[in-house]
């Protein structure tokens, strides 16, 4: 067992003013259902080499821009929220007082658990109402400053003011933050039913107090902030270019969590604002590592002098992680798409197949859930625990959700969409609109159907540019308009576009965020990313369901109910996915033998003295 549970007489210090009887756990880390993996005694993760060495420097390849290095204000973008640099796990981003669970050091093998980083331990009791941390006296800012209990308070309070709306979202129920000690810190919860609430807040990113407390923490700017990680920022090229250092006297080099890892001195990211641009610089290695997006490029555009004599390889890493949901998102705030029947019938003017065929080389899967890739995701008709679920809202649901396994329309890949042109006019048809001399015009309101795709890609226009045509076909008129990333993200942020396409990254383990994806609550929230505008009862009623799980099987149950409502809701279009990385490297690098399920986990990797050891298949 990796806890140990006592009874005991437990004393509040001065936070109670009285004593009560509980059963606490202490332990090295949190798992938000069963055991924790790793042991106290743990050493490594199972996925690291502990003997790597360490050194070299490298280059790495993002898209886009940035224009700040704080990224946790609504303004701006920082270099961690970039595309790119998620995949590769070296960012500006602060250390948490837990590293496993959140976007911080996510987890390689585990989907929900948590270890202890700038909290060496932490104490709670079986309801969860709250958390204590207590900080490892080790733990420092660079400046060399310790880290302490002020320091989490500030960073809460900070955040929770001034920072990004997702924060005021993931810890809406903590109730009270108190120093109990210089070194010891307690969350308190109003929502005793969360289990994942002591996870959530040992997920959060702690700032220095010294540092921030005469600056303007909503300030843009390119000074870099001070950290306490395993990096630091070295130089910066606005929009450009960021490289890191690696911090030689980091306090948490021998902490099991990081042992084997962040083994490069540097490591620079370079930013492309295209795709094309940036595969003819690694062709010519400007960098080392590509992650590949472009599933035509992958089989056909390596045959170049460096893959061919092996300096440069091709490796494609399975994985089990969630497969994220990327569609096109209809903004149910206007007008236009707030009918069911016409979300619907545009969904059919989709030709998956066809694209796949003809663009992808057959390499993807179509999406056909919210959580596809898991056992979460809901599969024939809705029986047992999942139809007690939906039952009490059978009146507000569709029919068919009770009595149809929810399918997406499917084509034989030959740009015949003669079966869903008419199934789309007589869906549109009932909801009010017909076609007039080729255009799709309202009856009542005598206007064309026309409307703006919002897209930050220009790579994209392959994929959007035949959905146009289709959609052509019955009378409707898709302008694609393509801005650059700031722009997106101001329009993104201010739920400011008709349709887009956009990654919802989803858990196999899913919990706050289901609140900020898909509830009412959160809907009008600028910066949050409910891009649908779903405001309905009964997703409102199942998030909140799920949330307050209390063990895998419950979980399991309310994500499919879940995932069914919002499928038969149309709010998105599915797009497609695939179950492994595909990376692209020059010869310089040495890799775990294990691979771990839930992340590339490149932060494990190290240049090689002499040869490498290639991931099993």
């Amino acid at each position: 067992m990796s806890t140990v549970k006592n009874t005991f007489l437990y004393l509040l210090l001065a936070s109670v003013t009285s004593n009560t009887f509980a059963e606490i756990t202490h332990s090295h880390g949190i798992a938000l259902y069963g055991d924790l993996k790793y042991p106290a005694n743990f050493t490594h993760f199972d996925y690291v080499n502990p003997a790597a060495p360490k050194g070299g420097d490298i280059r790495l390849m993002s898209t886009g821009s940035f224009d700040t290095l704080n990224p946790y204000t609504l303004k701006g973008i920082s270099p961690a929220n970039t595309p790119g640099i998620y995949h590769f796990g070296i960012s500006e981003l602060n250390e948490t007082l837990l590293v496993g669970s959140g976007g911080y050091g996510k987890s390689g093998d585990e989907p929900q658990s948590a270890y202890g980083l700038i909290a060496e331990s932490v104490e709670y009791p079986d309801d969860r109402s709250w958390v204590i941390f207590n900080i490892n006296p080790k733990a420092r800012f660079h400046n060399g400053d310790p880290i302490t209990a002020e320091d989490v308070l500030f960073s809460f309070n900070t955040l929770m003011k001034q920072g990004h709306p997702r924060f005021q979202n993931q810890y809406k129920d903590v109730s009270k933050v108190e120093k109990l000690a210089d070194l010891r810190v307690k969350f308190s919860f109003n929502a005793t039913d969360n289990r994942s609430m002591p996870l959530r807040a040992g997920e959060l990113p702690i700032l220095s107090k010294r540092y921030w407390q005469d600056r303007d923490f909503t300030k843009n700017g390119m000074d870099a902030p001070l950290g306490s990680g395993p990096y630091r920022v070295a130089e910066v090229d606005p929009g450009r270019m960021i490289r890191f250092e690696r911090v030689k006297n980091y306090w948490g080099n021998d902490l099991p969590v990081n042992r084997g890892r962040f083994n490069f001195d540097t490591v620079a990211y370079d930013f492309y604002r295209d795709l094309t641009v940036a595969f003819q610089a690694f062709k010519a290695h400007e960098y080392d590592a590509h992650y590949e997006y472009i599933s035509s490029n992958w089989k056909s555009g390596y045959d170049f002098p460096a893959r061919q004599s092996g300096e440069v390889k091709q490796l494609e890493i399975r994985h089990q992680i969630p497969a994220n949901m990327q569609a096109f998102f209809f903004n149910t705030r206007r007008e236009l798409f707030k009918d069911v029947r016409v979300r619907q019938a545009i969904g059919l003017m989709f030709d998956f197949e066809w694209l796949n065929r003809s663009l992808f080389a057959d390499a993807y899967t179509r999406t056909q859930s919210y959580f596809d890739n898991t056992d979460l995701a809901s599969t024939g008709t809705p029986k047992g625990a999942e139809l007690a679920l939906l039952e009490p809202y059978r009146d507000q649901l569709p029919a068919k959700l009770f009595t149809e396994p929810f399918k997406l329309s499917k084509t034989k890949g030959d740009g015949n969409l003669r079966q869903q042109q008419r199934a789309a006019l007589k869906l549109l048809a009932e909801a009010g609109w017909k076609i007039q001399n080729g255009k799709l015009i309202h009856q009542k309101t005598a206007q064309p159907f026309s409307f703006t795709l919002l897209s930050d890609q220009p790579s994209f226009a392959k994929v959007l540019l035949p959905f146009k045509k289709n959609l052509e076909r019955i009378g409707i008129n898709m302008v694609i308009r393509t801005v650059d990333r700031s722009h997106y993200k101001r329009q993104l942020d201010g739920f400011d576009f008709d349709m887009t396409v956009f990654v919802l990254v989803q858990s196999s383990s899913p919990a706050h965020e289901m609140r900020e994806y898909f509830h009412s609550s959160h809907a009008d929230i600028n910066g949050n990313r409910n891009y649908a505008g779903i405001k309905n009862p009964v997703v409102d009623a199942l998030v909140d369901q799920l949330i307050a799980s209390s063990n895998r099987t419950q979980l399991v149950e309310r994500a499919r109910a879940l995932d069914r409502v919002l499928l038969w809701n149309h709010y998105v279009i599915p797009q497609y996915h695939i179950n492994y990385h595909r990376l692209a490297i020059w010869d310089r690098f040495g890799i775990p033998k294990t691979v771990p399920d839930y992340r590339l986990g490149f932060e494990n990797w190290w240049i090689k003295p002499t040869s490498t050891t290639l991931p099993e298949q």
